[in-house]
């Protein structure tokens, strides 16, 4: 994807976090990998989202029933659900997805972008998600720490994209940020080349729901 491309769909993604109605409150909006360290073309953008808890949300029968889903008003917001049916989606058993959701609201059809959506903040999530790669050796696993955020506290950094636009920020390389996070050195080459093997397989859109 071409940088100037990818910022873009940033900035989209942050006009909707910051305005627009969304399934589930989001607290936090990072970008990482690639599109922070300035390259260009990119393999992929990685954008990571914290969703909050949807409080005082009430079952929506009738929405579930036209839609053929369970969960709205308890999982995702029901009057966004009924402002945008088309982008209701599910796991498969059928329950409304949180992740699905906003990944359908947030993210361009077929583009290669990856939405991270955690319950928890980018920084707690990369060492939780990092410790338990290290434990099981499922490297592909980690997510990159080396991230940018964007949005916190109800608030967005247009500073911060501004350096991403100019390729302004410096990271270590990814193994080094990895030791950082306790890989040794052997390991952390490991874990580097398994994320990017990982990442070379991925094709359009994806998405990712994590619990911490």
């Amino acid at each position: 994807m071409d940088r100037d491309v990818a910022l873009n769909h940033v900035g989209d993604v942050l006009d909707a976090v910051s305005d627009d109605r969304l399934p589930v409150p989001v607290t936090e909006c990072w970008v990482y990998g690639e599109v922070a360290l300035g390259k260009d073309p990119l393999t992929r953008l990685d954008v990571y989202v914290t969703k909050d808890l949807l409080l005082g949300g009430e079952p929506a029968p009738d929405l579930d029933a036209e839609y053929g889903v369970e969960g709205i008003g308890r999982t995702v917001d029901a009057a966004w659900a009924r402002a945008h049916p088309e982008w209701v989606r599910t796991d498969d058993s059928g329950y409304v997805a949180p992740e699905k959701c906003l990944a359908a609201q947030l993210l361009p059809e077929d583009e290669p972008v990856h939405l991270e959506v955690c319950n928890t903040g980018f920084e707690r999530n990369v060492t939780q998600r990092a410790d338990g790669a290290r434990a099981r050796e499922r490297y592909e696993q980690v997510i990159d720490p080396r991230g940018v955020c964007l949005y916190a506290e109800g608030r967005r950094d247009d500073g911060a994209l501004e350096k991403l636009r100019e390729s302004a920020l410096a990271f270590p390389t990814l193994p080094e940020a990895l030791t950082m996070l306790g890989f040794d050195e052997s390991e952390a080459a490991d874990a580097a080349a398994a994320m990017r093997a990982h990442e070379a397989e991925q094709e359009g859109a994806t998405v990712r729901g994590d619990v911490v």
